[in-house]
């Protein structure tokens, strides 16, 4: 189909659009309008001919029928798919390396290290159970083909954490905390708006408009999980893997009972607690730390499975995004109190500065 009849079926689907929107009562036209525009692109699709190599010839004149007019030059259909174009069992790996790191921040790894050490010199009381027994077998088979530099090196290169040396030529994600950062104040601001706004209207289905802003999500959303699937690539699957299996295990050796015995210890954080003040120096946040790995995973999890289309309707990512609000909440709740963060100027003002809009400036 050439350019000019393309064009013309463009003009004629608007006027035919108004008629129709107009004759529909105000309560219908909504359910339509999505539909609307999804017909309107799949006819642009099916119209173009110009998708191919014979489009381009045809233009340049070697096509069979000579260098046509422009009026008759077939239209090229170009399908977007940048924002598609991601792997998404980087981004769960990614998911899964951003909760070991939290624990990694609790001390959980140096903590295991310790308990090591002293069952190995018999400075911890405990013989043949089965904490005994699993720091037996940790020490034996050393499960970990990953150790501490492959770690740090991880964090560095997916989220800029820490200061490990990158390899030459890696790609780091240096804006990781800053996106992750402005896309929960992107969540915690959209339902905070559609609070407001179910206040104002009376009601949750007034309207059924809310008025939270779903594109500053979705532009946050969208840069998060690039970034994110840029810096993932190499070991980080099979390390944030190994990893994640090493932990599980280690978190159950600490809830051994002859473990929590020889600390005198009711829980597996107990005896991190007491771990970590005798041995390391102190505890490092258990509490926040915890609810940040697990707000933290579920949030990367749901920007790696969520395609972020620029024409969803606004009710439907209303009741998808909702269970994602209290977790963004959560998670800026504990980070505020976690040394680093007690510096967040809130909500409002940490999305303002990602947005890179001007603060108010006081007379």
């Amino acid at each position: 189909m050439s350019f000019q009849t393309t064009e013309t079926i463009q003009r004629l689907w608007e006027t035919f659009l108004r008629d129709q929107l107009a004759s529909l009562p105000p309560e219908q036209r909504q359910q339509f309008e999505q539909q609307f525009e999804q017909r309107f692109g799949e006819l642009l699709k099916g119209a173009a001919n110009g998708d191919g190599r014979d489009g381009f010839l045809d233009l340049i004149g070697f096509g069979d029928q000579g260098a046509p007019e422009f009026d008759k030059i077939t239209y090229p259909y170009i399908q977007p798919d940048f924002d598609d174009s991601v792997v998404p069992s980087q981004l769960h790996a990614a998911a899964e390396l951003y909760y070991i790191y939290q624990h990694e921040r609790m001390k959980i790894f140096q903590v295991v290290e310790v308990l090591q050490r002293l069952f190995r010199l018999g400075k911890m009381r405990i013989q043949r159970g089965p904490g005994a027994r699993g720091l037996y077998l940790l020490q034996k088979w050393t499960p970990l083909r990953y150790g501490t530099s492959d770690r740090m090196m991880a964090y560095r290169r997916a989220f800029n954490y820490g200061t490990a040396q990158a390899p030459a030529g890696a790609v780091v994600n240096r804006n990781f905390h800053r996106q992750l950062m402005g896309f929960m104040a992107a969540l915690g601001q959209y339902f905070r708006d559609l609070l407001i706004g179910e206040v104002i209207r009376g009601g949750q289905l007034i309207e059924q408009r809310p008025f939270g802003s779903v594109a500053t999500v979705q532009r946050i959303g969208l840069d998060l999980r690039y970034a994110l699937d840029r810096s993932t690539y190499g070991n980080i699957f099979a390390l944030a893997m190994e990893t994640g299996h090493y932990l599980k295990t280690v978190l159950q050796l600490l809830d051994a009972p002859d473990i929590k015995k020889a600390f005198d210890a009711n829980t597996k954080w107990d005896v991190v607690e007491i771990v970590s003040n005798r041995h390391l120096g102190g505890v490092a946040e258990p509490s926040q730390r915890a609810k940040m790995a697990e707000s933290g995973r579920r949030i990367l999890q749901f920007v790696a499975d969520n395609d972020f289309k620029t024409a969803v309707d606004p009710i439907l990512f209303q009741s998808v995004v909702r269970p994602m609000g209290a977790h963004a909440e959560a998670w800026v709740a504990a980070y505020r109190m976690t040394p680093e963060g007690r510096g967040f100027p809130g909500v409002t003002p940490a999305l303002r500065s990602v947005l890179g809009v001007p603060q108010a400036v006081g007379v």
